[in-house]
């Protein structure tokens, strides 16, 4: 036995040996057998580490876009950042006000 434990799901464990058993050749020992598996299981535990520290590298990736998005640069004073939201302002005021004269026009004739 290796001086690292490794904790391995029972789960894997049994898809191991499936495998291992599905591709089992003609004359093939138990032991030969006991030791594809195992080797299937080491794949496994691999595949799974490698899926977890891509998963955690996207994470860190994400948390640093977001934490950039939600961050106004330096650069950009804070009244440049309320400048951009008073643009869009005026197309609902004057489609607003726009309404009201059509609706008076229409009532007047």
């Amino acid at each position: 036995m290796s001086k690292y434990k490794t904790d391995t799901s029972k789960e894997t464990i049994q898809k191991a040996e499936k495998i291992a058993k599905a591709t089992q050749r003609p004359g093939q020992t138990k032991e030969q057998t006991k030791l594809i598996a195992q080797g299937i299981q080491k794949g496994i535990e691999q595949y799974k580490k490698q899926y977890k520290a891509k998963a955690r590298e996207l994470d860190k990736k994400l948390k640093q876009l977001n934490n950039k998005a939600n961050i106004p640069d330096e650069k950009t004073p804070l009244n440049a950042i309320t400048k951009d939201q008073n643009k869009n302002n005026w197309l609902p005021w004057s489609l607003l006000m726009f309404s009201w004269v059509a609706f008076f026009i229409f009532i007047q004739n």
